[in-house]
């Protein structure tokens, strides 16, 4: 069950949004009447009320904004209960000061903004024993190995235990509640009206990530990056698992840069079976890996890992995709031998993307150019791959039939950035800008108007989305519903 947390500074918004959530098929909705900017009027807000409430008034200090006195704070929590709330949130260092009365069940939280303590087990024993129906605890996950011990502490717990990492590390730990026994989790109204770090509006936790089927056989895959709210890719994996009838989840999972190794050594515990790998990790996942197919070890960068058993199994789905791409626009039959020698090309940027694009175009013996803002990085790549280097400032004067965006540049929200004049641009280049979001970049709209022929960053994600999803699964994805959903995503007018 998804508990959808309401903080409204009028009692006419939070009553009309109760019914709203109730209508829409909410079964639970906590009132969070530490955001009523007036006096709270129980009366109003809970005598008609169209379905079960859990009543919560926070303190500043546990992540509220309560600022009256906390003598008036436990007089209106003592009133929820008086009043037949179905659930009424308790801190724990209170909780012996507001008795159980009537029906009403007691969540015993604890809230920590900094770090998750490392007595959790200690914390929970001590909270249960305050005639606790539900303990909750919501810490700060600094760290993977934060979720692991939240997890096993729900999992193992003989009362009914929320436990929650906040922030964008421990979002799994809220997607995966009901898979870990936990009697509901929180999600906010909407995605602009969060009331704590990490927290998902309800619609997403409903139609991306199917919440409540989450059981504990169903298999998990996700993205790892840092950042990761951004990715698209839970988005598109999921609609495809659910196409296909398949018990499967993909999450978000945020890995600090020097937090790789912990992950790797503890994702298989929770059952993770399959990973993408993105910025800032393609390259030194690739260390991680027991096998890895050749191209990875050519590249110097995996974009996927398959875990099966004690085997760690690399792939580079980047790759694949995008020559499938370059070949297409070309009219190469796929498998031709040396396809790209005698074309030249220009790739910008010298990031994993751009690592993986150049080793495959050299492997097709195509002559590359590399440019990137950062001259070291462009001629460590060429050293690897085997290519040449011209500064950045003097791009637009190499002469090619193959230019490739590798770049940010023109990323939302940067849309009005170009990292390639269009003066330079021409009918006879195929220009491929790996930029997904969105699809028709100022470049690839430029790239039109110059009458080019273009290859956009949706076409090439995906393909390296279809590729990972048959080695998640073995089976072929509808890439049709993936290009649907991606455009969706990212169209600028959304329709709701």
């Amino acid at each position: 069950m998804i508990c959808v947390s309401l903080g409204r500074a009028r009692h006419k918004r939070m009553i009309a949004e109760h019914q709203y959530l109730v209508e829409q098929g909410a079964q639970l909705v906590e009132l969070r009447l530490d955001y009523i900017s007036r006096a709270v009027d129980l009366k109003r807000l809970l005598n008609d009320r169209p379905g079960p409430v859990v009543a919560t008034v926070r303190r500043k200090e546990d992540g509220g904004r309560w600022e009256r006195s906390e003598q008036d704070r436990m007089m209106l929590l003592r009133s929820t209960i008086a009043a037949g709330v179905e659930y009424v949130d308790i801190e724990a260092d209170v909780a012996a000061q507001i008795p159980r009365y009537g029906d009403t069940k007691r969540i015993i939280s604890y809230h920590d903004f900094s770090g998750t303590p490392e007595n959790l087990e200690e914390l929970h024993e001590a909270m249960a024993a305050e005639d606790a129906d539900i303990v909750k605890i919501a810490c700060m996950a600094n760290s993977f190995s934060d979720n692991i011990r939240m997890i096993n502490l729900c999992k193992n717990s003989k009362i009914p235990t929320i436990g929650i990492c906040m922030g964008e590390i421990g979002m799994l730990t809220r997607i995966l509640a009901n898979r870990v026994g936990s009697p509901f989790t929180y999600a906010t109204f909407s995605t602009d009206k969060k009331l704590a770090p990490g927290q998902l509006n309800w619609k997403e936790m409903n139609s991306i990530y199917h919440y409540e089927t989450i059981k504990e056989d169903t298999a998990l895959f996700g993205v790892i990056a840092d950042p990761v709210a951004h990715s698209h890719s839970p988005l598109i994996h999921n609609a495809a698992f659910v196409d296909a009838g398949l018990n499967a989840r993909y999450l978000p999972l945020r890995i600090p840069k020097d937090d790789l190794q912990s992950f790797m050594n503890t994702c298989s515990s929770i059952g993770i079976q399959g990973i993408s790998i993105t910025i800032p990790h393609k390259e030194a996942a690739l260390q991680y890996c027991t096998q890895a197919e050749s191209s990875c070890t050519g590249i110097g960068a995996i974009n996927t890992m398959i875990f099966n058993g004690d085997e760690r199994l690399g792939y580079n789905t980047d790759y694949r995709a995008a020559m499938d791409c370059i070949e297409e626009a070309f009219k190469i039959q796929r498998g031709t031998e040396n396809s790209m020698q005698g074309k030249t090309a220009l790739i910008l940027g010298a990031g994993g993307v751009s690592r993986a694009i150049a080793w495959g175009l050299r492997q097709r013996k195509c002559d590359v150019t590399i440019a990137s803002r950062t001259r070291e990085r462009a001629e460590m790549l060429a050293a690897d791959i085997g290519c040449r280097v011209v500064d950045w400032e003097e791009r637009h004067d190499t002469k090619v039939q193959l230019l490739v965006n590798g770049t940010p540049i023109g990323m939302h929200p940067d849309v009005d950035n170009t990292p390639y004049n269009q003066s330079a641009l021409n009918q006879f280049m195929v220009v491929f800008d790996t930029v997904y979001n969105p699809e028709n970049t100022l470049l690839i709209k430029q790239a039109k108007q110059k009458q080019s022929r273009v290859i956009t960053g949706v076409d090439m994600f995906v393909r390296q989305a279809a590729y990972q999803y048959k080695l998640f699964t073995g089976q072929e994805a509808s890439t049709e519903l993936m290009r649907k959903k991606i455009k969706e995503a990212t169209n600028p007018v959304q329709l709701n």
